[in-house]
């Protein structure tokens, strides 16, 4: 098939450090790829990928730094998306809604993975008016407070599933916390735990501009503690070593997480996760198989005492079977036949045969 990939302008694909869409959309378009499908991806022109790019920012607008409004930018790379649209038998949006009117009632064959929360109501009069165009969910509990829309189907995130390093005995003997320090994330609680356990957390986050306040008021006086070790943010090269020799993975959010990517990362080392009962939590987590879920510090600190009696082989035969991204892809090409029949051959194709 030739398969278009619309990604987010924010990071690259994949993201040096933070970003969690872009680094799907670069496995999916990467395994894509390697399937056989010819694939263009559309994203900043600091992205590296063996699909043809189509630059639509110089660099990622994060790293650029002088970008204060990303919609110039993106309606550019909308313009360039609708020049080549013809070319393509899917096109496969990763970046929320802009794009609608331009697809609708022009026969074009267009998916959207709706990557963020939904529970806004300034979302749901959009999605009520563009009812009938596709959409992906990445969890079930995604779902939950949209009005009826085309749901084309749930795909859970993938990794490639020689990403991660499989770690048997996560030898560092700490607690880990990985991804973004803001309110809903609860690295708060995810402290608690750790000196209500007695282990030490090493936090590997980055802290957007948006949260600085929260982050000097409420968190920086937490982390001077001889348990707490704050090493910011780490990029891909790092996770492996990170992830792996921890004891297990805190998840303690406090809000509908769509899906929860570090979650499955921390499954392909073989680390536990020990999560609240949040948003996708109960879709990814297999409690007493690669986790827990927990509902407050004391529960949580007495997983963590329990956390040992997993087996770290299984949580990761278990990510290998539910969340590689072989399986990503294989549900997307489905859906992605299932919207873009065959076309017809050209007469001089035929003639040629």
């Amino acid at each position: 098939m030739k398969i278009a990939q619309i990604a987010p302008l924010i990071e690259s694909v994949p993201p040096k450090l933070y970003g969690g869409t872009e680094r799907v959309v670069s496995y999916l378009t990467e395994e894509l790829v390697r399937q056989g499908h010819d694939v263009t991806l559309f994203a900043s022109g600091d992205s590296v990928t063996s699909a043809e790019l189509v630059p639509c920012s110089g660099a990622a607008l994060r790293r650029g730094g002088r970008c204060l409004d990303p919609l110039p930018v993106s309606v550019m790379m909308l313009d360039r998306i609708c020049r080549r649209m013809d070319e393509f038998d899917i096109l496969h949006f990763h970046t929320d809604f802009l794009h609608y009117p331009l697809v609708r009632d022009r026969g074009i064959r267009a998916l959207t993975t709706l990557h963020g929360r939904l529970d806004l109501p300034d979302l749901h009069p959009l999605y009520r008016h563009f009812s009938d165009l596709p959409v992906v969910s990445i969890s079930y509990h995604q779902r939950r407070p949209m009005p009826p829309v085309r749901w084309a189907g749930n795909v859970y995130h993938g990794l490639p599933l020689d990403l991660l390093p499989f770690s048997a005995k996560g030898a560092g003997g700490y607690l880990a916390f990985l991804g973004r320090i803001c309110p809903e994330k609860r690295l708060d609680r995810a402290i608690a735990i750790a000196l209500r356990a007695g282990l030490p957390l090493r936090v590997a986050a980055k802290v957007d501009p948006v949260d600085r306040d929260y982050f000097e008021s409420e968190i920086a006086p937490l982390l001077d503690h001889p348990l707490i070790e704050f090493i910011g943010e780490i990029g891909e090269r790092d996770k492996g070593e990170f992830l792996g020799g921890a004891r297990a993975l805190l998840f303690p959010i406090d809000w509908p997480e769509p899906f929860g990517l570090v979650m499955i990362e921390a499954m392909a080392c073989g680390t536990p996760v020990i999560a609240y009962d949040c948003g996708s939590v109960r879709e990814v987590v297999e409690p007493g198989l690669t986790g827990f879920i927990v509902g407050g510090v004391e529960e949580a600190a007495a997983a963590v005492a329990n956390v040992g009696a997993l087996d770290r082989r299984l949580v990761r035969r278990r990510f290998e079977r539910r969340f590689s991204v072989e399986r990503m892809a294989r549900e997307y090409v489905g859906i992605y036949t299932s919207l873009a029949p065959s076309r017809p051959v050209a007469a001089e194709q035929m003639l040629s045969a």
